[in-house]
């Protein structure tokens, strides 16, 4: 397939504020996460990578329909790295016609309808006038927001398909720049904590009460995290040193929450990626573990990786440091990936203190400097909804 230049990438996580806060982090072996505090989620013995800050941001005055947490945390990232000033001289070469809009989440503005139901028995078991579902709960809210937050008019679309969502954005994407529907496109994820999520995998007896161990021997479930991240993409821009290279999708609906046990939906996700960025396996340096640390997830890929890749390179999950994202994994992994070929280095897979013996693909416990050239993002969702993401440097453009 033909490369896509990213020209311009931000994030905003537990981690902090803007890519700087990121690369620090993960350089320096720092985890995000925190005892839960957020709202009735404190009932939970917990933790969650929280972004500080996200409540206190103002929206402008003509989207406040949009106001909910969610959004307010897409503004956020939205304002970080100068990634507005970045799309606003996109829209000087394209026109705000031809860039087009694809953000993932999985919660959208969910906390605001939680919120509003408080309210019902006060007003007699009617919703409050303040509650607006098109602006805040709606799935397409957040692609909306994002469209007039940047002053954009191209095509838009939320996507939605689990821990997959921001990672299918960037083949959503390149099919319709391929298609000739627009000449760039602002992808990325957003999703913010809420209590639907926090109990709801709770139930399902998917949370960790400690910080998540992803790949270690005595895991025990997933942390919840939220962030907002970005990224836009471009047909041409030989000043970007990023490349999109390829995608792989694949839905292998082996069960409604666990994955199938040889990952062969993950393997043909995987092999998808390659075969569009006409690569061979030995020449991808380092892969970005989906790595939840539930127990059947993370020994699922491994097998995955293992039958794909052999055993030798390296991989590690970064949710240790954010908690799982959820609809914005596919996207704050990615922006990993491209800090770590950028920065040289391969970042290490936090928490896992004794490597469970079955899993077999090369786990990094420790963070290694490592020149990279192509790496591999995985983001595997609920009902087997995968992607693959395959990126790469511009070998042609100097540091």
């Amino acid at each position: 397939m033909q490369a896509l230049a990213i020209s311009h990438y931000t994030l905003s996580s537990a981690l902090g504020v803007g890519i700087d806060a990121q690369l620090s982090a993960l350089r320096e072996g720092r985890s995000g996460l925190g005892e839960c505090r957020f709202d009735r989620g404190a009932e939970l013995a917990t933790y969650v990578g929280e972004v500080d800050g996200v409540d206190d941001v103002s929206l402008p005055p003509a989207l406040a329909g949009f106001d909910c947490r969610n959004n307010r945390l897409a503004a956020m990232g939205l304002n970080a790295d100068g990634f507005g000033a970045a799309v606003s001289q996109a829209v000087q070469r394209y026109g705000k016609d031809r860039i087009g809009v694809y953000v993932g989440t999985s919660t959208a503005g969910i906390y605001q309808t939680e919120l509003a139901y408080r309210e019902l028995s006060q007003n007699n078991d009617a919703l409050p006038d303040w509650y607006n579902y098109a602006g805040t709960h709606n799935t397409y809210s957040i692609a909306d927001f994002v469209r007039q937050y940047l002053g954009l008019q191209g095509p838009a679309s939320a996507i939605s398909t689990a821990c997959s969502s921001s990672a299918k954005v960037f083949a959503s994407a390149h099919r319709a720049i391929a298609a000739g529907y627009c000449d760039a496109a602002v992808v990325g994820g957003v999703d913010s904590l809420c209590l639907t999520t926090l109990f709801g995998f709770h139930a399902l007896q998917l949370v960790a009460q400690d910080v998540c161990r992803p790949m270690d021997s005595e895991r025990r479930g997933l942390s919840i995290g939220e962030a907002a991240g970005f990224a836009l993409l471009e047909r041409d821009h030989d000043g970007a040193r990023m490349r999109l290279l390829g995608y792989g999708e694949s839905g292998d609906a082996h069960h409604m929450s666990a994955p199938h046990p040889e990952g062969l939906g993950a393997i043909a996700a995987m092999q998808a990626a390659l075969t569009r960025a006409e690569l061979a396996s030995h020449q991808v340096d380092y892969i970005n573990l989906h790595g939840t640390g539930t127990a059947a997830n993370d020994l699922a890929e491994s097998r995955a990786v293992s039958a794909l890749f052999g055993t030798d390179t390296p991989c590690s999950s970064t949710k240790g440091f954010t908690g799982h994202t959820l609809g914005a994994a596919g996207i704050a992994e990615a922006v990993f990936c491209l800090l770590a070929m950028e920065h040289g280095f391969a970042p290490q897979s936090l928490h896992c203190r004794n490597l469970d013996p079955e899993i077999a693909c090369h786990v990094l416990l420790e963070s290694r400097s490592a020149a990279l050239r192509h790496v591999l993002s995985n983001s595997f969702g609920f009902g087997g909804s995968n992607c693959s993401l395959l990126l790469g440097m511009n070998s042609a453009v100097e540091a």
